[in-house]
């Protein structure tokens, strides 16, 4: 049995913003969804530069991945992101200060290897169970860590988007790393918070648990998050796991959608 993934994407500037900083990527093994530091100088700039290099990564990776430590060669692309933001910062002092948040995955025979830094987030529907596989950085999740808040005070609290981790210029990376088992009928979800912050889980798990292929579930995503205000930009990903044929595991072809498709790896 060959696992492969059937996947759609799209990206939507919102109600309420001017601009797209949201960036996003499909190949035939490879899902992912950045998501640049709103408020903050160029963050289109970021999202893309790091979507590009995932991108890049995945191009270069041999079609075998069982001997690959995917945990390194993805820690490794974000660092790359990192070099190449700060060598554009460095010729661009207005370009200080960007930065954006990451979620990825990247096919691996019955598993996927897991990125992650920031507030985008990352869902998977299995038997009719949605879980969230990854743990938002920050402020109000440390809260609710912490015991001092609960996790219904943290959804209006009013630092809700303060990042305690991001991809940016001032530091190197620090993903969260992960390697997920998958089945057949497994559907991930990979999203920007511009779903999230309107959506709760319920929501979430009536998009996602309906018979729709993937492309139609990914508009219905936008279409409610912008029916619930749009507050901020919104990418969405949607993936299902599939059984496939040995020939058919990477016909799939690179598709991106937000900043990264507009061409914003440079200001």
């Amino acid at each position: 049995m060959v696992l492969g993934l059937r996947s759609a994407i799209g990206s939507d500037v919102g109600r309420r913003r001017t601009s797209n900083q949201d960036s996003g990527a499909t190949t035939g093994r490879l899902l992912v969804v950045a998501d640049g530091m709103g408020g903050h100088a160029h963050g289109e700039v970021a999202s893309a530069v790091t979507v590009s290099a995932l991108t890049e990564l995945d191009a270069r990776l041999p079609r075998d991945l069982t001997d690959v430590d995917l945990a390194e060669e993805m820690s490794n692309a974000l660092v790359a992101a990192t070099d190449n933001l700060e060598q554009q910062a460095l010729a661009d002092p207005e370009m200080r200060g960007m930065g954006t948040t990451v979620v990825s995955l990247l096919l691996t025979g019955e598993h996927l290897a897991l990125a992650h830094i920031g507030d985008s987030r990352i869902y998977r529907l299995r038997s009719g169970t949605l879980e969230q596989l990854t743990h938002d950085h920050t402020m109000v999740q440390q809260l609710v860590d912490e015991g001092q808040i609960t996790a219904e005070e943290a959804l209006v609290h009013p630092r809700r988007s303060v990042l305690m981790r991001a991809l940016s210029t001032d530091h190197e990376p620090e993903p969260d790393l992960d390697r997920i088992p998958i089945e057949p009928g497994d559907r991930f979800l990979l999203c920007s918070d511009g779903v999230t912050a309107v959506l709760g889980d319920d929501a979430l798990h009536a998009a996602l648990g309906s018979e729709d292929d993937p492309s139609a579930v990914v508009s219905r995503l936008i279409e409610l998050s912008n029916e619930g205000g749009g507050p901020d930009n919104i990418t969405a990903v949607v993936a299902d796991v599939v059984e496939i044929g040995d020939d058919e595991s990477q016909t799939q072809h690179l598709r991106v959608a937000g900043a990264v498709a507009e061409g914003a790896t440079s200001s």
